[in-house]
């Protein structure tokens, strides 16, 4: 039976009716610092901020209430196609209506490096040519005959705990914040004529063969872009930071090479940029069988898991990301005796894990979860010595006296 999409903000009715499409079918985003789930319906259904691992503004893969950002038809939940615009994490989505025919394309905005006069306080590595701009971009192209088209943005922020306030900016309708509890503030800018419907900012419009939106959410003090032309430009940077970074690899000419693309990216999605660190996966709680209690928060770096993808990095050549991931294993080992099973992307060691009891899960599926307890598992601990008899942080912490070339694996 086909799954259909809920409008931001309704909860599933049941399980036998879930709202929820299958997990396989969400597209993945990434900026490198911050990652997005977007559900076939065009809703984004995950989005956590400042980083990965902060608490959400959209959570519905977890719960229907707990926020999300949709834009499309407004009378169709089905699209027409979608695909990842080739060799990179940009999402292409192509709807099909009675009158008309639209093209939407999601990304999380990269540009070149713009910290040039103040440092970045998140960064650790040595910063590469590019960073995020902190911007969810949407755009849409109409590009035959006429469509109603529906923008709803309703964030509830701490894991959908505090609902959006939402004030106007300026003068017209084409900018506004967000705010709740907390520091974080959400802003929106587009070209559409934004209105407010409680705790959801919402656009309509009609649009008609040639005519071009965009939406932009962002989050930090960086600009976002108020222009058409502005927001065009900054999808086409984004995907040309992709195209670089996929050439960098070391790709055999064969049928399955789009398949080690894929690979590259989701491992590159997964990165924390400013660190090395490497994320397990980009959510918490989504359950290891279906309505199952084995839902446990993934969004940390796993000694094990990360050193399989520092392998599958070296392999296809990108030396960059598996060097950072080395040096921040470097850091998070340094002076101690043993390694951690698993540590935050920043270097966190206490990943103290609570339930969400106010969150109903994917298609019911609880507790939902975030922390991880694991973190003060001694039995799981890393071995103190390899068979070499060579201490792993030793061997670390001899790639972070060559930090000035590369750190290499011993």
């Amino acid at each position: 039976m086909r799954n259909v999409e809920a409008v931001p903000g309704t909860r599933e009715p049941s399980a036998a009716h879930s709202t929820f499409p299958p997990i396989a079918e969400y597209a993945f985003l990434s900026d490198c610092e911050v990652t997005a789930l977007v559900a076939p319906s065009g809703n984004v259904e995950w989005l956590c901020l400042p980083r990965a691992d902060s608490p959400s503004v959209f959570a519905a893969v977890l719960d229907r209430a707990a926020g999300g950002f949709r834009i499309g038809p407004a009378d169709v939940l089905v699209p027409a196609a979608r695909r990842y615009l080739p060799g990179s994490l940009m999402l292409e989505t192509t709807w099909k209506t009675k009158t008309g025919w639209l093209i939407v394309r999601d990304a999380l905005c990269v540009c070149r490096w713009y910290h040039d006069e103040r440092r970045s306080a998140a960064w650790r590595r040595a910063p590469a040519d590019h960073e995020p701009e902190h911007i969810l971009l949407r755009t849409v192209r109409c590009v035959n005959g006429s469509v109603e088209l529906v923008m709803d943005c309703e964030p509830v922020f701490d894991y959908g705990r505090a609902p959006a306030h939402w004030t106007y900016v300026g003068d017209g309708y084409g900018e506004a914040v967000a705010t709740a509890t907390g520091d974080l503030e959400l802003r929106v800018t587009t070209n559409l004529r934004l209105g407010f419907e409680e705790r959801r900012a919402h656009a309509r419009t009609r649009l008609v063969e040639g005519d071009n939106v965009f939406v932009a959410l962002s989050w930090s003090e960086h600009q976002p872009p108020r222009t058409w032309d502005d927001a065009s430009e900054r999808m086409w940077q984004t995907a040309e930071y992709w195209r670089q970074w996929i050439n960098q690899g070391e790709f055999p000419d064969h049928p399955w090479q789009v398949y080690l693309q894929h690979s590259a990216l989701a491992l590159k999605g997964l990165t924390y940029a400013p660190t090395g660190a490497l994320l397990a996966a980009a959510t918490t709680s989504l359950p290891e069988t279906p309505g199952g209690e084995r839902n446990w928060d993934y969004r940390y770096m796993w000694v094990r898991d990360a050193t399989f993808a520092l392998w599958g990095l070296y392999t296809l050549g990108l030396d960059r990301e598996a060097n950072d991931f080395f040096c921040f294993i470097a850091d998070v080992g340094a002076g101690e005796e043993d390694l951690q099973i698993m540590y935050g992307v920043g270097g966190e060691r206490d990943l103290a894990e609570q339930t969400l009891e106010h969150l109903g899960g994917y298609q019911g599926a609880r507790p939902v979860r975030v922390g991880n307890a694991a973190h003060r598992s001694s039995s799981a601990r890393s071995s103190r010595r390899s068979s070499t008899g060579t201490s792993p942080t030793r061997a670390s912490g001899r790639c972070a006296a060559r930090r000035g070339t590369s750190c290499p694996p011993s």
